[in-house]
Order: C-alpha cells, then sequence, then structure tokens
C-alpha cells in the first residue's frame, strides 16, 4: 500500500493497492509499476503472515493454537475461526497491570501457563476470551523489536 501514497504514486504504480504485487518494474518507461497482483501466492503468504504471525492463529493437529504477537498500539483483536467443524469466537484483549496472560473458554479458566492457549477442535461452538499483559520491551541484539505482550 506505499506504492499508492499519492496520487501520482498512483499513476506510477497502475495496481490494486490492496493486494501483493509480484513484480514491481525497475526498467523503463514502467519504473514503478506493479505487476502480477492476482497470479502471485504472495497474498497468500502475506494472509499467512498476519493471521499466524501477527494474530498468532495456526492449527497444530487436532487443536486450535492462539499466540498473539500484536502490536503495541492494538488495544486487542476479534477472530472468528471455523476450521474442522469447529467454530471459535475469539476475543484477546490487553489489560494493563496483569501479571499473567489469561484465557476462559466458555467461561471456564483455560490453563495457557507461559505458553500460548490451545484449545481442541471438537466439532463445537465456542467461545475464548484471552486476556494478555503488557510487556515491558527488552533490547533485543537485532535491533528489531520483539512481541508488543508477554507471557
Amino acid at each position: 500500500m506505499n506504492h499508492a501514497r499519492t496520487p501520482m504514486e498512483v499513476d506510477r504504480y497502475k495496481v490494486e493497492p490492496y493486494v501483493v504485487a509480484a513484480d514491481v518494474y525497475s526498467v523503463a518507461p514502467h519504473v514503478g509499476r506493479g505487476g502480477w497482483t492476482w497470479y502471485t501466492g504472495s497474498a497468500g503468504w502475506m494472509y499467512r503472515a498476519g493471521v499466524e504471525g501477527i494474530l498468532g492463529i495456526r492449527r497444530e493437529g487436532d487443536f486450535l493454537v492462539i499466540d498473539p504477537c500484536i502490536p503495541d498500539a492494538w488495544p486487542g483483536f476479534r477472530a472468528t475461526v471455523n476450521m474442522q467443524s469447529t467454530c471459535y469466537e475469539i476475543h484477546v484483549e490487553v489489560e494493563a497491570g496483569r501479571r499473567m496472560t489469561h484465557a476462559l473458554l466458555d467461561g471456564v479458566s483455560v490453563d495457557c501457563g507461559d505458553g500460548p492457549v490451545r484449545v481442541p477442535l471438537d466439532a463445537g461452538s465456542h467461545r475464548l476470551l484471552i486476556s494478555l499483559r503488557a510487556a515491558v520491551r527488552e533490547p533485543v541484539d537485532s535491533g528489531e523489536e520483539g512481541c508488543a505482550y508477554a507471557r
């Protein structure tokens, strides 16, 4: 989407800003123009990065695993996951001052310890509330920031 911030950039890029382009041309006369937007697997990888890497929602065998790594500015998120005839309404919230992650599955406490929340794919319909604690950031050797919330 950074290729289409201004009218001039939109005119140069010439493709949809909400689709991942496989190519951005570097040879005249098409320098900066996007290409192959709907024909690439890039959008699928971007989706996986968002859902699995940021929201932390993934499948492991017969379990749904939720291990969010959301940006500092997010108060949380909501997601509906339908998988293997199981529906989870997920609500993740950040609670300042909490000392640990807390999860409720259909109103019952789930022991998640210091790891991700793991819930079964059991063909039922469930509501899952996850409260994350705000983390104190530690510098990372690579210069990159880590996950915004700690377990």
